[in-house]
């Protein structure tokens, strides 16, 4: 029969008239009620379900009746609430809010002393209403009594035997023995002479020694009896005197709970603790005053990290954000949300503190502006990307035109917290934008700050326009006038080293850097000095990579007679291979050249091969050389500078010759360096079109004096130029020399000005137009070989 009444109370619990969904059970047996976990059907909160089958304990049903009753009645802070109770024939249901019993975080030891005073605050207080407003006895004043909420305050509970001392029949008086465990907790004067034996002493005296029990086994963790108690063990040191009172085996001097509170409230007393005066305090903060609300948050940064996470969550979080949104909290209440925020899971935090949080980043305040900035690091993880990019950004963009310095400096460090969640579009457009203008802020602070900004979030911009971007920046902060402005450039050009390309990093940027190394300020130069390390090491690793050379391979000279494949034009000393000792040896046959003998003369065989030799010094023609062989070669040669191209340009004075030689010569390199070593053979001017030359010998020195003879006796018998000749010298001719291979000269053009006229031999100009149409293949008539001059001999100097 007790089976059939079972499964039909349980049918009822199951049915859909019954208003709660019980789920797992969640106590140890040490009560007479059965505690669940249950879910209210009509809005699915969490709830606990008190259970007790009449039909199992009919013995204790009248404590179930009375633990229900005075639960619906007694309505205080500190006593667990009701929300319905059901009663019928086989159970008693008590609906409550969500309950975890304290046993389970005594015997983990999850409590710290901190947590467990303010814990024991609460019960202390509740029993002083008990007894004083309420004239009760509770009479089961133990750990498995105190049930812990979602707050995780510590709520009374077991109310089988309370009791209120005004009636003559009180239940604590007959049925007081049937609880659990009630000789293990039970006072001196009740384990002698039973529950009737507290009419004779004060009313809060058995209480009062339950409150010591419960100090007790939540310092210590386990109490098996009264002969425990005399020794403190964890007790605190400043509550052990106090603790002694309650536990007095004279109950007419026992400490009551009353008086128990009053003591630890004293000043240095044991309640005299942060979280309890948070707890106090938390109500109506938003009607505090601001001194009181400035003492109430010095109180809040006092907590250490194991302070009662739900507590904060459930009490003092929703009445921080009423403070800090419409109360004028601040910026000093959104701090101590924060503290509590880390706390809370990420749902939590998304459903509790994100939308507060976004409607606060619009607020005109700068104060709040600055203090959500400051906050954004430990934040930005928990609030969605859609809204980053969609209501934190467009609040923050303001910050960087702000007119206080301290409000655009936040907003740029606040970038370095949101651009892991911001859009390519933002991070590529707008804020690339705002950056350029903080990087050239009035304020020296914000330009660094900008600067060590863009180093850190250089690998989120985007590829093409980043290298641009961030050398702009970063040359233009080591000019700035800011000592640390050129060191944070420094320091973001060595740790962004691998974001540019190498030839950005031996071009732009190490030339850059290299200025610094004579920077006026020690700390720059040692910066600067291990920045180009850096970049050396990097171009020096680049470098190996690169071929010996990109020219093309020389083909090998071939004998098969005219036809003969281009060699290598001689320039200077053909052993020296360096660009020094080519230029100083060009420089030097260029002398010797124009100093020494000169005849005319043949080859054996009656065939001339001229080369023409062109430096490009300044863009004037230079002497042309022909060299006379037995066979003729084939010699590549550098082009003719466009000056000497012209039949009709004047070169200029003998004077200006020297004069603007270098500038003209870097120039002619640059316009035709693809060409100026590799002359193609095409260029080559055919013998048969080279008039007879005069020749000098290339193994010795040249002979003036021979060659001023033979000036004397030309037909114009002009003079020779002042302090070239003697007077009365004679000659027949040039002489040659037989030891070497003669190479003869060309005459160029003219070395007169444009009021100079000077007279030219026809010869020569033949030569030296008909060696400068390189695509003309018909060949000129060799004609007569003039007479040199004095004057010729000027133009082929020039």
């Amino acid at each position: 029969m007790d089976f059939l009444k079972s499964a039909v109370a349980s049918a009822i619990a199951k049915s859909s008239s019954f208003p709660v969904i019980i789920g797992d059970r969640v106590d140890a047996g040490e009560s007479i009620f059965a505690l669940h976990n249950g879910t209210k059907k009509d809005d699915n909160t969490a709830c606990s379900l008190f259970t007790f089958d009449v039909n199992a304990n009919k013995s204790r049903l009248p404590l179930a009746k009375n633990a229900a009753r005075k639960l619906r009645t007694l309505r205080h802070p500190g006593v667990i609430r009701v929300i319905d109770v059901i009663e019928n024939e086989t159970h008693i249901y008590i609906v409550t809010e969500r309950l975890t019993p304290l046993s389970w975080h005594i015997k983990r030891k999850s409590l710290s002393e901190e947590t467990i005073k303010w814990g024991l605050y609460g019960i202390s207080s509740t029993l002083k209403f008990i007894n004083n407003e309420a004239s009760s006895v509770h009479g089961a004043i133990r750990v498995p009594s105190i049930f812990t909420s979602d707050s995780g305050e510590w709520k009374l509970g077991g109310f089988e035997v309370l009791s209120s001392m005004n009636e003559d029949d009180a239940i604590i008086y007959t049925y007081g023995s049937l609880l659990p465990d009630s000789n293990r907790y039970a006072p001196p004067e009740v384990v002698n002479g039973g529950w009737s034996a507290i009419k004779k002493n004060p009313l809060g005296a058995p209480d009062a020694y339950g409150l010591g029990t419960l100090i007790f086994e939540a310092f210590n963790v386990s109490f098996s009896g009264n002969d425990q108690l005399s020794q403190p063990g964890s007790i605190p040191g400043n509550m052990v005197q106090s603790y002694r009172r309650l536990i007095n085996a004279n109950a007419k001097l026992r400490l009551t709970a009353g008086h128990f509170v009053d003591q630890g409230k004293k000043t240095n007393g044991f309640f005299e603790t942060p979280l309890i005066h948070i707890t106090e305090g938390a109500d109506n903060l938003g009607l505090k005053s601001e001194d009181e609300r400035d003492q109430f948050l010095a109180e809040l940064d006092e907590l250490t990290d194991d302070f009662p996470e739900d507590f904060f969550k459930m009490k003092i979080l929703p009445e921080l954000l009423k403070s800090v949104e419409f109360g004028g909290g601040g910026p000093s209440v959104f701090g101590a949300i924060m503290k509590i925020g880390l706390k809370m899971s990420d749902d939590e935090f998304e459903t509790r503190l994100s939308p507060v949080i976004l409607r606060l980043f619009a607020s005109p305040d700068r104060a709040m502006r600055v203090c959500l900035l400051d906050n954004l690091p430990i934040m930005v993880d928990r609030i969605p990307q859609k809204d980053i990019n969609g209501k934190v950004w467009p609040a923050m963009t303001t910050g960087f035109t702000d007119a206080a310095p301290i409000v655009r400096e936040q907003t740029v460090k606040g970038v370095l917290s949101v651009i892991s969640k911001l859009s390519d579009r933002i991070i590529n457009g707008e804020l690339l934008r705002h950056l350029a203008k903080t990087a050239n802020d009035e304020q020296p602070g914000i330009r660094t700050n900008t600067t060590i900004c863009l180093g850190k979030i250089a690998r989120n911009l985007g590829v093409g326009s980043r290298s641009k971007v961030l050398i702009a920046a970063f040359t233009r902060a080591l000019r700035d006038p800011f000592v640390h402005g050129r060191n944070a450039a420094l320091m973001a050009l060595t740790a962004t080293i691998d974001v540019f390309n190498d030839d950005d990093c031996a071009a732009k940027i190490l030339p850059m850097i290299c200025i610094s190394l004579i920077d006026k300020e020690k700390l720059v130069r040692e910066q600067a000095n291990k920045a180009v390390d850096a970049y050396l090491g990097r171009v020096r690793k680049y470098a190996t990579t690169l071929p010996d050379t990109v020219l093309p391979p020389e083909s090998a000279p071939s004998t098969a007679g005219p036809a003969a494949a281009a060699a290598p034009a001689r320039m200077g000393n053909q052993n020296d291979t360096s660009w020094a000792g080519w230029a100083i040896s060009s420089f030097t046959n260029k002398m010797a050249g124009a100093s020494g003998e000169m005849s005319a003369s043949t080859a054996p065989n009656g065939a001339n091969l001229t080369q023409t030799q062109s430096l490009p010094a300044s863009g004037r023609a230079t002497p042309s050389v022909n060299v006379i062989g037995e066979k003729p070669v084939a010699v590549s040669r550098p082009p003719i500078p466009d000056t000497a191209r012209s039949s009709t340009s004047q070169p200029p004075e003998p004077e200006d010759i020297f004069e603007d030689d270098h500038a003209g010569a870097w120039g002619t390199m640059d316009d035709d360096g693809d060409n100026f070593f590799d002359a193609s053979s095409n260029q080559h001017i055919k013998a048969s079109t080279a008039a007879p030359a005069a020749a000098f010998d290339d193994g010795g020195e040249p002979d003036f004096a021979g060659w001023l003879a033979a000036q004397s006796k030309t037909k114009s018998q002009k003079p020779l130029p002042k302090g070239l000749g003697k007077p009365g010298s004679a000659g027949s001719g040039l002489s040659v020399r037989p030891t070497a291979p003669a190479r003869s000269i060309s005459a160029g053009p003219g070395a007169g000005g444009n009021n100079v006229k000077r007279p030219t031999i026809p010869a020569a100009r033949t030569i030296a137009t008909t060696s400068l149409k390189k695509e003309t293949k018909t060949e000129v008539p060799k004609p007569k070989q003039p007479e040199p001059t004095d004057d010729d001999w000027g133009a082929d100097w020039d």
